[in-house]
């Protein structure tokens, strides 16, 4: 089991935002995570900065904790102009960067653009293009590729990635088509859980059960692709399930081992923001970093 975060890009960097990414590495988490969104739910109108110029910084301002987007989608971005950037953080950060990649959902990022809301067929087709561009686009030094939503014309990104053949992506998915594309071109799977269980007002038990299901879909995916599920780590990123992991040294020791019994060998934990829905005492959320996984395997 992995303990990694994922910091909101909420703060200014002159002002604790510099310091967070750096006491996450203190704290030794094996990964810091970021949103990759335009703007997101009740942080619509206060500060909210750039995925990969945070992560930019964040990778100038620490040596050894890896990095990463939780999730990327195809919501406002180009898979030409993101490898690009993509390319140039992995080499900043020195080969330290995951690509956490999502279909999206029809939030502010949907329609920031003056773009309608995609259709979930168009959302799906679009992340399974979005997807398998992306990958040629960080394998070959030129690309061109004529498809429905996407297109790329002698695309060059030369020198490739520090990370060969390219940096891993997280494919968060739930449902056949986005685990097949796990299976394809995954080197991890992101899951937070099944929204219906916790809108529903579900139990901590029915979540797990849900999470069991999606591992077994992961599987199949997985058996149909000819790879083995062993191939890819499976991510959880925590705060949208019933549990309340960050409550307790206890209560996360518990969490964690229950999860670990499905087969999640990544937990995510929301870095504390007050007066928010990823609220949480500081200093319990330290205990976590640094005696969490220790008591998990005592």
């Amino acid at each position: 089991m992995r303990l990694s975060t994922v910091i909101l890009p909420v703060r200014r960097w002159s002002e604790g935002g510099k310091e967070a990414w750096q006491r996450a590495e203190e704290l030794g988490f094996h990964a810091a995570y970021t949103y990759d969104h335009l703007s997101w739910r009740s942080f619509r109108d206060l500060t909210w900065f750039g995925a990969l110029p945070t992560l930019t910084a964040a990778a100038a301002a620490t040596s050894r904790i890896r990095l990463g987007t939780l999730v990327t989608s195809p919501n406002f971005r180009h898979p030409v102009t993101l490898a690009k950037e993509l390319i140039s953080l992995d080499d900043i950060s020195q080969g330290r960067v995951t690509l956490g990649i999502g279909a999206g959902g029809n939030g502010f990022d949907a329609t920031a653009l003056g773009q309608e809301p995609w259709s979930p067929r168009e959302r799906a087709d679009r992340f399974a293009e979005f997807t398998a561009l992306l990958d040629r686009l960080l394998t070959q030094d030129a690309v061109t590729y004529e498809g429905t939503h996407y297109s790329a014309d002698e695309a060059r990104n030369v020198p490739g990635c520090v990370q060969r053949p390219r940096l891993p992506f997280a494919v968060a998915a739930t449902g056949p088509r986005g685990l097949k594309l796990a299976a394809r071109h995954g080197q991890a799977w992101v899951t937070t859980g099944d929204p219906k269980v916790s809108n529903a007002g579900g139990t901590p038990e029915e979540s797990r059960d849900a999470i069991r299901g999606q591992i077994e879909g992961l599987a199949k995916a997985c058996a149909d692709q000819g790879r083995d599920l062993g191939e890819l780590r499976k991510i959880m990123l925590t705060g949208f399930t019933p549990d309340r992991p960050l409550d307790s040294l206890d209560a996360f020791v518990d969490f964690a081992g229950r999860h670990a019994e499905l087969g999640i060998d990544e937990l995510v934990i929301h870095w504390p923001i007050a007066d928010s829905i990823f609220a949480a005492d500081p200093a319990v959320f330290e205990r976590i970093a640094t005696e969490g996984l220790a008591q998990l395997g005592a």
